[in-house]
């Protein structure tokens, strides 16, 4: 394992990477933790800018190009970007089910999911975890 690949790659994608894997571990806590209380809350918040910042960076990155310089990645980080208000006012309006919906499929949609196509061969993952 050698985070050389990852630290040589252009900018957003460091930190496009570090903001997930700190998305994906917080979102562990979160799921593990008390709901409703001042940490959640608090956690919570942090979690969403760390989302926000995954999903922005990855307009930035155009690795796999199927229509021009998108791939179908750049829609689901158009679709989290939408999503995490919509979740944040969801738990503003006490409306729990919702907001825990949208919060469960942004995490396993946006963060595991597609977190397991970034393993694939020839993916920078791939190199960072298994090597060239």
């Amino acid at each position: 394992m050698s985070l050389a690949p990852l630290l040589d790659a252009a900018p957003a994608i460091p930190l496009h990477s570090f903001a997930a894997m700190a998305a994906l571990a917080l979102g562990i806590v979160q799921f593990a933790a008390p709901k409703g209380t001042l940490p959640h809350r608090t956690i919570g918040w942090i979690w969403v800018a760390l989302m926000a910042t995954v999903a922005a960076s990855s307009l930035w990155i155009h690795q796999l190009r199927l229509l021009g310089p998108w791939s179908p990645i750049h829609l689901l980080s158009i679709m989290v970007l939408v999503m995490l208000p919509i979740a944040v006012i969801r738990a503003h309006r006490h409306d729990v089910r919702r907001h825990s919906r949208i919060m469960i499929g942004i995490f396993s949609g946006g963060l595991v999911i597609a977190g397991l196509f970034t393993l694939l061969p020839g993916r920078i993952m791939h190199a960072v975890i298994f090597g060239q």
